[in-house]
């Protein structure tokens, strides 16, 4: 079920007006990141507004700049550039599918920009990004936290999926819990 983001404008200071003790870039992500999905829309300007949920993690990057891409052309993913260049790191070292970094490489460079938050808790989708995604003004995103970065889903992508999942849920569910997940 989709949460309704509430406003986080007072609750704390701005993004980098403060530099609390931070966590590795490695770890503090999927320890402050929430469950759940978040219907956002975009502004006039192409902003979105990170839910009150999304504050601890981007707290934890307190001063630094996002790196807001696509690597598949479908979804945009929001990175905290340390986590972003830990990622660089990995595709230096991975010999699987060197076809397959290229490719992802030059999606988040194509349609990639470092962005700063708002005194607002607020991010831009740049223009290209927004275009190669198809996406109007006040458009519906579905934001999640996933793997140490947040993810937003378009309508139409967030939908397909939702279809997929209610068409293989209960037999994806029979499988993890044959695994042994509760």
């Amino acid at each position: 079920m989709e949460q309704e983001p509430q406003e986080i404008a007072d609750l704390a200071p701005p993004l980098g007006s403060e530099t609390p003790a931070r966590q590795s870039a490695v770890s503090a992500p999927a320890k402050s990141l929430p469950l759940g999905t978040f219907a956002v829309k975009t502004d006039d300007r192409g902003r979105i507004k990170f839910p009150s949920r999304f504050l601890p993690f981007l707290q934890d990057f307190s001063g630094e700049s996002l790196f807001v891409t696509s690597l598949d052309r479908r979804t945009i993913a929001i990175y905290p550039v340390s986590v972003w260049r830990e990622n660089l790191k990995r595709f230096k070292e991975y010999r699987g599918d060197p076809a397959a970094v290229k490719v992802v490489q030059f999606n988040a460079n194509d349609l990639g920009t470092e962005e700063d938050v708002d005194s607002q808790w607020r991010v831009t989708l740049n223009t290209e990004l927004r275009s190669a995604l198809g996406l109007e003004d006040k458009a519906t995103l579905h934001m999640q936290g996933r793997n140490g970065h947040i993810e937003l889903i378009t309508d139409g992508v967030y939908q397909e999926l939702r279809a997929r999942a209610k068409r293989e849920a209960e037999a994806a569910a029979e499988k993890l819990l044959g695994e042994g997940f509760e």
